[in-house]
């Protein structure tokens, strides 16, 4: 894996989130994927499952947008950092995240094992 590959891989994951069409979904990853949508929650475990979860759960179009980049691969396991800005009805910006994904793959370009962390932008103060 290059860091082109994974970039465009990213890119392909976008377009999936944009149109939540199960077939561009489910050609991001592998049959026993495993998709963790928090590094301390269960996955979603096979790739029927993560359509299904991705579908069940879509983004309404145009209430976000995402930038993300490519940062880092080593052998088969890839590195994404971005921001992802969900929107008010009015275009206002309600709520923004940092996110770091890390992406394990198949030597076919899937990934075997996606694990998002983010962070939302304004936390409250700790005590």
């Amino acid at each position: 894996m290059e860091l082109s590959d994974l970039q465009s891989w990213i890119d392909a994951y976008v377009r999936a989130w944009e149109t939540n069409d199960p077939q561009a979904v489910g050609d991001l990853f592998a049959d026993d994927a495993r998709y963790y949508t928090h590094p301390f929650r269960d996955p979603w475990t096979g790739r029927k499952a993560i359509i299904r979860n991705w579908i069940e759960h879509p983004d309404a179009p145009g209430s976000w947008k995402a930038d993300y980049h490519a940062v880092a691969v080593t052998g088969n396991t890839g590195v994404v950092r971005g921001k992802t800005s969900y929107f008010k009805k009015d275009g206002s910006i309600e709520t923004e995240y940092a996110n770091i994904y890390v992406i394990e793959f198949d030597d076919k370009g899937q990934a075997t094992e996606f694990t998002e962390w983010f962070m939302e932008s304004n936390p409250p103060a700790r005590d």
